[in-house]
């Protein structure tokens, strides 16, 4: 492995960006994510992995300024009109986030998949990454969870509408806004929550942070209907997944469902940003965060010391 002082965030925390310092007053945050589509219709999608991967970037408190696409399309089996739909929608995507698309690379695959190489900028001193939780902290997330249980219903065309649509719209929300009031109010740590699952990118920040965490189940937004799917039992695999991994990293309370404990487990897509933050400047965040618009402003609990760095799921 190459040692090179000017990598200043790579793989070691699990964080959400690779950070490389180019001067004293600048460093370039690079990430890369695509999927396949969780969506039917092509436009949708492409914004949705669009968002999905500039989100890394606003995690880690950088200004996103390029995106290369990332393309796998089956050419021979479907019409080349559905890939330039999946382009639009990304590109619309990245417009409304001010960040222009300049290229990209494509190969032909069995299965459609998209999404972006994005580059941001950041002052060295101005990195937000997962690692500097402290206890006190207050853990604050800005969208509600639920949409892989969601995404895996609508696969078996058995979610309803209105939580499809739900689901889309928190999918579809860039978390530039969310960022822009981290940034302003000033936070210890923050990640964005996708396919590790709320619990999962939380147990990231607390190993990394040498700390522990609590957290409320009742006090975490869920998108409506959620629920209702876990309680039929339509769970993906990545969930099933992430909850058995965490095993022994989370102490449940008597009480808690498995289909709770699912849920807070669910493999996200294009989620939502959490954040730690000092509890002197937790009001102002909640505060800056309702007038941004955030789809979910959520008080869900709190780093502690713990040197096992577990995570105690409390029912209230």
């Amino acid at each position: 492995m190459i040692h090179d002082p000017s990598v200043l965030v790579g793989y070691e925390a699990s964080d959400d960006a690779a950070v490389y310092k180019i001067s004293d007053d600048l460093a370039i945050v690079l990430t890369v994510d695509y999927f396949t589509p969780i969506v039917d219709d092509p436009y949708t999608f492409g914004g949705i992995a669009a968002a999905n991967s500039l989100s890394d970037v606003y995690a880690m408190g950088a200004r996103p300024i390029m995106g290369l696409n990332v393309v796998g399309f089956p050419a021979e089996k479907l019409p080349l009109d559905i890939l330039v739909q999946i382009l639009r929608g990304g590109s619309d995507k990245a417009k409304e986030a001010g960040v222009p698309i300049t290229g990209g690379h494509t190969i032909d695959d069995n299965e459609p998949k998209y999404g972006l190489v994005v580059m941001g900028l950041v002052h060295p001193d101005g990195i937000v990454t997962n690692s500097g939780a402290k206890p006190g902290d207050i853990l604050i997330l800005t969208k509600p969870i639920g949409t892989g249980i969601i995404t895996t219903a609508m696969k078996e065309d058995i979610a309803p509408q209105a939580t499809v649509d739900a689901s889309v719209k928190v999918m579809s929300a860039l978390n530039r806004a969310a960022a822009e009031s981290m940034l302003e109010i000033g936070v210890n740590a923050c990640t964005d929550v996708t396919g590790f699952g709320l619990l999962g990118h939380l147990h990231e920040m607390v190993c990394a942070s040498h700390t522990g965490a609590e957290v409320s189940l009742e006090r975490v937004p869920i998108i409506p209907g959620t629920r209702e799917l876990a309680d039929e039992l339509i769970i993906p695999a990545g969930t099933v997944r992430n909850h058995e991994f965490l095993d022994d990293h989370v102490v449940w309370e008597e009480g808690i469902s498995y289909e709770d404990q699912m849920i807070l487990c669910d493999a996200q897509t294009s989620g939502g940003l959490l954040i730690s933050v000092s509890e002197t400047n937790s009001a102002k965040l909640l505060e800056s965060l309702e007038k941004s618009g955030a789809p979910a402003v959520a008080q869900i609990g709190r780093i502690v010391e713990d040197k096992t760095c577990k995570i105690r799921v409390l029912r209230h």
